[in-house]
């Protein structure tokens, strides 16, 4: 198909759907006004049914909790399907030196940049792993404390370099992380079942209201997806970076 009829078939599915969308968008509420009862409804069952202060999180992890597993498998599939066809290109090897271009200068990092990043890098990882833990006291969560902690890797990388940050950075140990914690969020699911419970019905203690251990199985559910999370977009960080430098490695050749 030619780039130019490619281009009358958009022209013309946007004007076919331009009306409905019109339509659609003159049935919308007013900007500020309640959207329904849902809303509502968990801010009224949240706190006095699973002692937490976070609603998203109770909708995540309780009220739809089903939907997140599905979510966060979505998530392994996707990374998994990621390293298969970067891995299948390059093969199974990792290096812990870089690639480097012939002739291509080698700049010296900053000490400030290297200052920066040895402070908030360990600061980054810390706060990640505060945001999965206070997910039912605080906004935040497993997927958000995650990423955060896979950023604070990547700090790492900026500060000391390609060859440290693959010394520490293990795809071995990513590898148990990623699937450790799906696992994790998939049994804390199915265990209630044993004793007769519903998927992911609660059977631990809720804590007191406003506590770091308050929402009982949904804190052992973040801190899986956390740390699912957490390996996985390192695992995706460490391919694209193996891949470079593979790249980098056959330019020399």
């Amino acid at each position: 198909m030619s780039p130019r009829t490619r281009l009358a078939l958009l022209c013309l599915a946007g004007a076919c759907l331009t009306v409905p969308i019109w339509k659609v968008a003159q049935a919308l509420p007013p900007f500020g006004a309640p959207t329904g009862a849902y809303g509502p409804a968990v801010n009224a069952l949240g706190p006095p049914l699973r002692h937490v202060s976070n609603m998203v999180s109770a909708v995540n992890f309780d009220f739809r909790g089903f939907d997140t597993l599905g979510e966060e498998f979505m998530l392994l599939c996707a990374v998994t399907g990621a390293v298969l066809l970067l891995r299948g290109t390059r093969g199974e090897s990792l290096a812990d030196k870089a690639g480097i271009i012939p002739g291509r200068p080698r700049e010296r990092r900053a000490d400030a940049t290297i200052l920066i990043c040895r402070i908030f890098g360990p600061l980054t990882l810390v706060f990640g792993l505060y945001m999965a833990l206070h997910a039912t006291v605080t906004p935040g969560g497993g997927f958000q404390g995650g990423v955060v902690a896979a950023s604070g890797l990547l700090m790492v990388y900026l500060g000391e370099g390609y060859e440290t940050w693959r010394k520490l950075v293990r795809s071995r140990v990513l590898d148990v992380m990623e699937a450790g914690g799906a696992l994790l969020f998939a049994m804390a699911g199915l265990s209630p079942m044993l004793t007769g419970a519903a998927f992911m019905q609660n059977v631990l203690p809720l804590g007191a209201f406003k506590d770091m251990l308050s929402g009982g199985l949904m804190l052992v559910e973040n801190v899986g997806v956390g740390f699912a999370v957490a390996g996985g977009f390192a695992m995706l960080f460490l391919e694209f970076m193996e891949e470079t430098r593979a790249l980098k490695s056959e330019t020399q050749e």
